[in-house]
């Protein structure tokens, strides 16, 4: 790290640029919310106030330039509105385009000037022109705040981009911050940086062949870049601090079939571990024929406990995807959006988090009112299926006549919008919807354990669902006998992993066949986001042992409190199923002990542990290394971990930044350590 670097990142760290930031006056005129107005206009037209209130702000030996100062933004509906629109609508979320991968490289090659002949006089092609020009703006008054105060360097480069083509790997980071930070502006949230390694490598390679930059200036601008999106991440919306959906792909198959891995990605690597903050959140793609050291380069930033990177099989994600209609050359060019879920950038519409099925719950109810009628676990299974699909119709149904706020700057990034005149909140080439699944494995457990006591043992079923009623208070040898004693998914057991392969499969074919009112079709999902503490809030006592209270797993994960045989186990068990098959995604999410890396070849191990989950066919990967007693003291002392960093469902955030109940279900999760 070179001191310009560790200067720059001890003032953002203490974040004295904060008092640069402004609140928006009251009486505030926001002309936008003129009734007669289009949507999509009112859109451009509060971009186009919302970076004229913006103040230039740079730091001492500035690289990479921009930085949030108003951090409000008004919605572009008044309340009342609001309220009619949402009263005949599904809103999803908070109803802006999120979640998505834009397609950078497209942009950024040509500039935006270019893009702006292309426009016409229609609605989207005057708010497309009202964005372009607001954007260029800011930036104009960004190069003079930079000759104002002596840099030309960078004066230079904000005259050049994003307006035109960068020619320099400076030039093409700092584009790509601008454009990135306006759609935040516009109040696009969650839309990743998607494929960096791909878009940025020939300005690098460029650089570097020509001597422009030596590896170590060049690094510098990688780091100077990676600063730059910590920023105003607090800014963001999201669940939590920290849930910005800032994250990059790196490595994978290209469209052409060739392999993406690169010197650029091997620094971004690099790069994370040297300045240890929580964005850009890092996914890798890999294969079953990746190189240990690229999982080593990986296992260095888990060992520093940063949560990332997020690992994804490309010989599973990419045929999953070409089953579900996308595309060979898509396909293969995934990008992940906010969290874990599969996306193709610059093409994709999809909402890949409209919904979740609670496996666990659903389990339950059926226990709960047919157990005593049922004779076998089949019958029970057959109840399970019915309640799936039933659940599965439910959702959908409640999810119709969606209305998403348009977004013209966004639609500039995406193929056919501006050909079209369609804003990208109405479609693009997929509008497919996806549904996480979450608490699968208490599930299984549930049924593999009344497959064994019920069915196969001496306990009645009454018996069974009057401890359940009495939270197991009282009923103590049933509790243990279930907790510790029946088949747990993550023990490499075929009776239990099987029926995670059966639940999964059958949510599969529940959303087979199955299309949103757009016309896109519905994929299942292993992920979980926050809907495991709200599913767990609706369970009481289950019949895995679990009691009242008890969290469910995030993600694809073993039920918490169970005693597992140790992580290659782990890695067998969730590697069983057809995941090609809930392909819209949800990690495998197992918690170390920072302990685990005491010893020199744990990063080697842990590479390979890793590795054996890829080639046996898992799907995607996380990993979070934690010290309980550490979580536990930064409850009670939170000043004194400002920089503790833990990785909270499909994203990494600061732990004291948390609410209490996310705090307390990753310290729960580290009792369950590998």
């Amino acid at each position: 790290m070179t001191e310009r670097i560790r200067a720059l990142m001890h003032f953002q760290w203490e974040r004295l640029h904060h008092a640069a930031r402004i609140a928006l006056p009251e009486d505030l005129e926001l002309t936008y919310r003129d009734r007669s107005l289009p949507d999509t206009l009112r859109t451009a037209l509060r971009l186009k106030q919302a970076l004229e209130m913006e103040t230039p702000y740079l730091f001492d030996n500035e690289i990479i330039a921009f930085t949030r100062t108003v951090p409000n933004l008004p919605r572009i509906f008044d309340d009342a509105e609001w309220a009619a629109i949402t009263e005949g609508h599904f809103i999803h979320e908070l109803g802006n385009v999120s979640n998505l991968s834009p397609d950078y490289a497209s942009v950024i090659s040509v500039g935006l000037l270019a893009w702006r002949e292309k426009l016409g006089e229609g609605e989207l092609h005057r708010a497309m022109r009202i964005s372009i020009d607001a954007v260029l703006k800011l930036t104009a008054r960004y190069a003079a705040a930079a000759r104002a105060k002596g840099d030309e360097a960078l004066a230079e480069v904000l005259d050049r981009v994003p307006a035109l083509p960068p020619r320099t790997f400076r030039e093409a980071l700092q584009s790509l911050r601008i454009l990135h930070y306006a759609m935040w502006c516009e109040g696009d949230y969650h839309n990743t940086m998607g494929r960096f390694d791909q878009t940025m490598i020939p300005y690098l390679r460029a650089d570097l062949e020509a001597g422009r930059e030596t590896e170590e200036s060049a690094f510098e601008l990688l780091e100077a870049f990676f600063l730059a999106c910590n920023r105003d991440s607090d800014l963001y919306p999201g669940m939590q601090q920290g849930d910005n959906g800032q994250s990059i792909v790196l490595g994978g198959m290209l469209p052409d079939g060739t392999d993406g891995f690169n010197l650029l990605s091997k620094w971004c690597l690099k790069a994370s571990a040297e300045l240890r903050l929580i964005d850009p959140k890092i996914n890798l793609r890999v294969n079953k024929d990746t190189p240990l050291e690229v999982y080593e380069l990986g296992t260095q930033l888990t060992k520093l406990g940063l949560g990332f990177p997020q690992y994804e099989n490309d010989d599973v994600a990419i045929p999953g995807l070409e089953a579900l209609g996308y595309d060979t050359e898509d396909a293969r060019n995934y990008a992940m959006a906010a969290c874990w879920e599969f996306i193709i950038p610059g093409r994709a519409m999809d909402i890949v988090n409209i919904g979740a099925l609670p496996f666990a719950n659903i389990v339950d109810r059926v226990l709960r009112e047919h157990l005593t009628a049922c004779r076998s676990l089949e019958e029970v299974k057959a109840l399970v299926r019915e309640a799936i699909f039933a659940d599965v119709r439910k959702t959908l149904a409640e999810r119709r006549n969606l209305y998403v706020i348009p977004s013209p700057y966004l639609s500039l990034f995406f193929d056919g919008c501006l050909e079209s005149g369609r804003d990208i909140s109405l479609g693009c080439k997929y509008n497919n919807w996806g549904l996480h699944g979450t608490g699968v494995a208490p599930a299984a457990d549930m049924l593999a354990a009344v497959d064994q006591e019920v069915f196969h043992g001496d306990t009645a079923p009454e018996a069974l669902l009057r401890a359940m009623a009495d939270n197991f208070v009282g009923h103590d040898a049933l509790r243990d006998q279930l907790k510790y004693h029946c088949p747990k998914a993550g023990n490499d057991d075929d009776r239990v992993d099987g029926l995670v392969g059966w639940l999964l499969d059958t949510f599969a074919d529940a959303v087979e066949g199955l299309h949103n009112e757009r016309g896109g079709i519905i994929r299942a999902g292993t992920g979980s986001a926050m809907f495991y503490i709200f599913h767990a809030n609706e369970l009481g006592a289950t019949a895995d042992g679990r009691e009242a209270g008890v969290p469910l797993p995030a993600n694809y994960a073993p039920s918490l409190n169970i005693r597992l045989n140790g992580p290659v186990s782990l890695i067998k068990s969730f590697s069983k199923p057809d995941l090609r098959r809930t392909i819209n995604g949800g990690p495998l999410t197992i918690e170390f002990s920072d302990s685990v890396f005491s010893q020199e070849e744990s990063i080697t191990k842990v590479a390979q542990l890793v590795r054996l989950f890829v080639q046996r066919g898992g799907h995607q990967l996380q990993l979070n290394t934690v010290n309980r007693e550490r979580m536990l003291d930064a409850q009670k002392h939170p000043e004194n971990y400002r920089n503790l960093i833990v990785r909270v469902w499909g994203w990494s955030g600061y732990f004291v930044e948390l609410d209490k109940c996310y705090q307390d279900h990753i310290i729960r999760r580290a009792e369950l350590l590998v």
